[in-house]
């Protein structure tokens, strides 16, 4: 069963941004960029490790070097159950 997105973010998942540098297979001295989003936890990383086993194992460019952010949406306090709405005017 696949989660929204909502229901990741309210569970503590934050976004996960990934700048991959390869070197191109038929050029290794050319590096290539690659962006890759997730939404993972922090601070194990279980998906963005994952990508990067399966990348050394199926993808043909060496990786050089990985960059990543990571950013809560939703943090405590920021989110609550609205039962109402008052309209004046």
């Amino acid at each position: 069963m696949t989660q929204s997105e909502t229901e990741l973010m309210l569970r503590g998942y934050g976004l996960t941004t990934a700048e991959f540098y390869y070197r191109m297979p038929d050029y290794p001295n050319v590096l290539n960029t690659f962006i890759w989003q997730e939404y993972d936890l922090a601070p194990d990383h279980d998906a963005l490790l994952k990508f990067v086993d399966f990348w050394k194992a199926e993808i043909e460019g060496a990786l050089h070097s990985v960059r990543f952010t990571h950013r809560k949406l939703i943090r405590a306090g920021e989110w609550r159950n609205v039962t109402g709405e008052f309209t004046l005017h």
